[in-house]
């Protein structure tokens, strides 16, 4: 089976080589024509340059907050073509930092950041790799201060808006998927200064939901509410009854135990706090703690500790990654996998040595990482529980009654 078709282009400006609108030219100087652009970058395809490319997204624990998603590309230098000061170059003067990158596979975007670094290495046998790193809007945004603010009462996804409406952020509205949110947050002052992604993250926590850049550029909130369907969810098997798998991380341990919940908001002194005795009197207590959330009330803030330590007190055993060779499986499989995003849903069948009876877990992907040298491409999904999940009508797996909550 094939390895996928990977494309990696750059975005120019109108000093490179693209095909860009020209005044008065009786072919690209035509207005409303879809072959050359008047504003904006030009993407060009440098592909056949590239040795290998590697990207990584996510976060590595559920309780965690999800990171800047990274991507390095190394590029075959010889010919000189990535070397900035070469001004024979087709790139001359667009192989700079601050410039777009976005890769695709078997044409399925599989990331959109900006270039932050460029690196040239050199050999005496006149061997030379230009190499990129690249981050995702997150790197952006924990850069940008918010102007001094009053909010309103609002709900979740009403507050990431205003965050990003911010003069000081200006996040495209084109660039968004937001959802509504389900918990009210309080109207709070928020001084000037104040960092835009830090903020946002508190909303994020508040919530519980998830804030990330997905893999098109957009930034994107999914609210507790969010769930994808079963019947959506690839599935993953080393019995040959779904896509085949080449390694699973297994892990049972404490890193995600917790007996004790401790919360406070903004502008109250009530410590919320839950507890699970029973577990604690097996496990101890372990304190999970967080500060200066955005709930409207100190009931609301009280039914997150119990939430909390409701889903967290007792050690998980949990598939922690799964890694998977796409050349190995079949085109409708790579693609299926490549179409997966932060926050979908996938099932997992692993029978530990090939003893039955097999072990069958529901996951949610909260990480992403491939690495690709033209010659095997791995794909590695960083996996979290699903305890968290709602109830979900009709659904097959999500929908039994008393096998999970039917709200929160």
């Amino acid at each position: 089976m094939p390895i996928p078709t990977t494309r990696v282009e750059l975005g120019f400006d109108g000093n490179g080589p693209g095909p860009f609108f020209v005044l008065d030219d009786p072919v690209a100087g035509v207005l409303d024509n879809t072959s050359y652009v008047l504003a904006g970058p030009y993407f060009q395809d440098v592909s056949e340059y590239v040795i290998n490319i590697r990207t990584n997204r996510g976060k590595s624990r559920a309780l965690d907050r999800y990171q800047a998603g990274q991507v390095g590309i190394d590029f075959n230098n010889r010919n000189r073509y990535f070397d900035p000061t070469f001004t024979a170059s087709p790139f001359y003067g667009q192989i700079v930092p601050r410039r777009d990158v976005r890769i695709y596979a078997n044409n399925l975007e599989v990331f959109y950041g900006t270039i932050d670094d460029w690196d040239l290495v050199y050999s005496p046998s006149g061997d030379s790799i230009a190499s990129l790193s690249a981050y995702d809007g997150f790197a952006f945004l924990s850069q940008q201060t918010l102007a001094a603010a009053t909010n309103t009462v609002q709900l979740s996804g009403a507050r990431i808006n205003a965050v990003l409406d911010d003069p000081g952020v200006n996040w495209p509205v084109a660039q968004r998927a937001i959802d509504t949110g389900v918990e009210t947050l309080q109207a709070d002052v928020v001084e000037a200064g104040t960092n835009a992604l830090q903020y946002m993250q508190t909303v994020e926590t508040s919530e519980p939901g998830e804030l990330f850049i997905a893999k098109s550029g957009n930034l994107t909130f999914l609210d507790r509410s969010s769930v994808a369907p079963s019947s959506a969810a690839p599935v993953l098997a080393d019995d040959g009854t779904g896509i085949n798998y080449s390694s699973v991380r297994v892990v049972y341990g404490s890193e995600l135990l917790f007996t004790q919940t401790e919360l406070t908001r903004v502008g109250s002194s009530y410590l919320a706090q839950g507890n699970d005795l029973t577990s604690q009197e097996v496990y101890g207590i372990r304190t999970l703690t967080s500060d200066n959330l955005l709930h409207n009330s100190d009931a609301a803030l009280q039914t997150l500790a119990n939430y909390l330590v409701n889903e967290y007190s007792r050690p998980e055993y949990r598939f922690e990654a799964v890694e998977v060779i796409l050349s190995q499986v079949s085109t409708v499989n790579q693609n299926l996998l490549l179409g997966l995003e932060l926050g979908s849903v996938c099932k997992v069948i692993f029978t530990p040595n090939g003893i039955a009876p097999a072990i069958t877990e529901f996951a949610k992907i909260i990480s992403i990482s491939h690495a690709s040298d033209g010659i095997e491409h791995r794909m590695v999904l960083g996996l979290g529980t699903l305890n968290t999940d709602v109830f979900v009508l009709d659904d097959a797996a999500f929908g039994i009654l008393d096998a999970g909550r039917l709200s929160f």
